[in-house]
């Protein structure tokens, strides 16, 4: 997605248990943006917006999962290389990119390497609905004896998994398994 011709990058983080209560909700991480990055801006539900050095457009909250919801547009192409030329253009280039991840470790609880390996096990949640549910459709394609109230059961199961998948949320293992297990 583009703003303005910058890249705009879109991504939810897994948030430790707990730690959006006690940084105080989409309030406490707004406060907690100040402290990272510049001109902050709140709105009433405590969603905040502000920017720094190559950033220039963060903006995030806690969405109703439970995960830190952010938007990012940062400096890139021509743009950023005229930022690097600028006076301290490097210095405030990695300082931009410190912030960020620092404030990423105090809003999610966990450090760079932990976030990473969260983002792989959702994607692995992703990926087994999305097998399952190919699965699922060639099992009653190929079958013979399916029963259509089996069916029915499984286009409903593929409905469920399928409105997650596009809505952003991870299928749980729970779910695909019953998949799995109705053939």
């Amino acid at each position: 997605m583009f703003n303005g011709g910058l890249p705009r990058l879109m991504e939810k983080f897994a948030v430790k248990r707990g730690l959006q209560k006690s940084i105080g909700g989409n309030s406490g991480l707004a406060k907690l943006a100040t402290e990272y990055f510049e001109e902050i801006n709140a709105d009433s539900d405590g969603k905040f917006s502000g920017s720094f050095g190559i950033l220039t457009s963060v903006s995030g909250y806690f969405d109703s999962d439970g995960k830190l919801s952010m938007d990012v547009v940062q400096l890139k192409g021509e743009a950023l290389g005229e930022f690097l030329a600028s006076d301290n253009g490097r210095e405030l280039a990695m300082e931009s990119r410190k912030r960020w991840s620092s404030f990423l470790d105090l809003a999610t609880g966990y450090s760079p390497k932990q976030r990473g390996d969260k983002a792989k096990e959702e994607a692995k949640k992703f990926s087994k609905a999305k097998s399952a549910i190919k699965m699922a459709h060639k099992s009653m394609q190929l079958a013979t004896s399916i029963t259509q109230e089996k069916i029915d059961i499984a286009n409903q199961m593929i409905a469920d998994l399928e409105a997650m998948i596009e809505s952003g949320e991870a299928p749980s293992e729970g779910r695909v398994k019953k998949l799995n297990d109705l053939f």
